[in-house]
């Protein structure tokens, strides 16, 4: 069921330009989470990290370019994406098929150590508050003391006004980005859907979707929320350190 290096080189490259119509800054993002991540592992022999909806690897290849002697485990429950992400970022990281957030499933990612970093980019969303809650208990327990949780992602702001002026912006940015010939989601899956070597891949994808859909997420809640969450999840120390408009890279530290 894989697919040859040529046709996942297009399709990333491709889901890397249409990416850039949803994340504000999206490199700079990346480039912050990155040196986060060098500081925390810093005089670490071989750090471990954990990409949490790892997509393709787009986070996972950077931070191993980053921290060339880290050992990265990229999890992810899309077959597509999983797929691409092993052919194209074959040396950044271990892909491990599972559904963040089910009862579990932090056994399909067979660590045998300490966690000392975990990333997340507009993946955790996708949660529901309660599930949320629990995953954050989860990353806490694997990681060691001093390791950290980093999550970029869009956190609107508590006060109905201010999201609606910030849901504005990021829309405009999307609009421009689409003048300038960048696809959307929908018109990259679509895409996808046609790509004769994908055609198996993609159907799979279609079958666990059913699954794994409703809840309605969390994108609805703000940094000062996720901080509350972090905290009752058992994280001492948490905070913002970049933030361009809503979108936003949250660290949470273990005490």
């Amino acid at each position: 069921m894989g697919v040859s290096m040529e046709t996942a080189r297009t399709w990333v490259e491709r889901w890397e330009r249409q990416q850039q119509r949803y994340a504000v800054d999206r490199e700079e993002r990346f480039t912050v989470i990155s040196d986060v991540v060098e500081h925390v592992c810093a005089g670490r022999a071989r750090p471990l990290l954990l990409d949490l909806g790892c997509g393709p690897g787009s986070l996972s290849a950077r931070l191993a370019r980053r921290l060339p002697d880290a050992e990265i485990v990229a999890v992810d429950m899309d077959p597509v994406l999983l797929e691409l992400g092993r052919t194209h970022h074959a040396d950044a990281a271990r892909y491990v098929d599972a559904v963040i957030g089910e009862d579990g499933w932090t056994d399909a990612l067979e660590l045998r150590r300490s966690l000392d970093v975990a990333v997340s980019t507009t993946a955790l969303h996708y949660l529901p508050a309660p599930v949320l809650l629990e995953t954050y208990r989860t990353l806490g327990a694997l990681l060691r003391p001093g390791g950290a949780l980093i999550n970029g992602d869009h956190f609107p702001p508590d006060v109905r006004p201010c999201s609606d002026l910030t849901a504005h912006v990021g829309r405009r940015r999307a609009e421009r980005a689409g003048e300038h010939g960048h696809e959307d989601w929908e018109s990259w899956w679509k895409a996808v859907a046609a790509d004769p070597e994908l055609a198996d891949l993609f159907e799979q994808r279609e079958r666990c979707r059913p699954a794994s859909g409703g809840g309605g997420g969390n994108r609805h809640l703000s940094v000062r929320r996720h901080a509350e969450l972090l905290h009752q999840a058992g994280f001492r120390h948490v905070t913002p350190v970049w933030q361009v408009g809503d979108s936003c890279v949250l660290v949470a530290v273990k005490g």
